[in-house]
């Protein structure tokens, strides 16, 4: 089921998305603006096939494409790698494409992630931003993201929902 905020629409990957796009089948439908795509990162749907394999569906969790609300063009991608842990936890990566980095979207992105996880009971929210990547640093911290620690490459933030 999609979740949809004004601007953008998260559509889960499904099975058949997977295996469709690696086996290079790439859908005029997928409408990747800025000539990026799940093409670009097989092992994360490799992962998520092994992952329906041996448990299952495991939606809510798993990837997403993010589609611009006005013209439905696939313009990034989330995944959330769940089902929460012992703590309630679920770690999620977001993307957008370069084409639409600067537009307001990232944001939206995450509240969309954050009301998808809320609604599906998810307790403690993670995210890990590079250290220079300051646009996705601001975007988890205006969302309400706290730092829980810091390497010198990365920083992970959580959200208590």
């Amino acid at each position: 089921m999609d979740t949809t905020t004004t601007p953008l629409t998260l559509h889960p990957f499904t099975v058949a998305d997977a295996e469709r796009v690696l086996a290079g089948e790439v859908d005029p439908h997928d409408g990747w603006e800025g000539a990026y795509a799940f093409t670009d990162e097989p092992e994360l749907l490799a992962e998520y096939l092994r992952a329906v394999q041996e448990n299952g569906d495991p939606m809510p969790f798993g990837p997403y494409l993010v589609r611009r609300g006005e013209d439905g063009a696939a313009i990034g991608g989330v995944n959330l790698f769940g089902p929460p842990g012992d703590d309630g936890a679920v770690e999620f990566a977001f993307g957008l494409v370069p084409a639409v980095r600067g537009q307001g979207l990232a944001p939206h992105a995450v509240a969309a992630v954050i009301e998808l996880c809320r609604t599906a009971g998810v307790a403690i929210l993670r995210a890990e931003a590079e250290v220079g990547n300051l646009p996705a640093r601001h975007t988890l911290q205006s969302a309400g993201f706290t730092q829980a620690s810091r390497t010198p490459e990365a920083i992970t933030y959580e959200l208590q929902l």
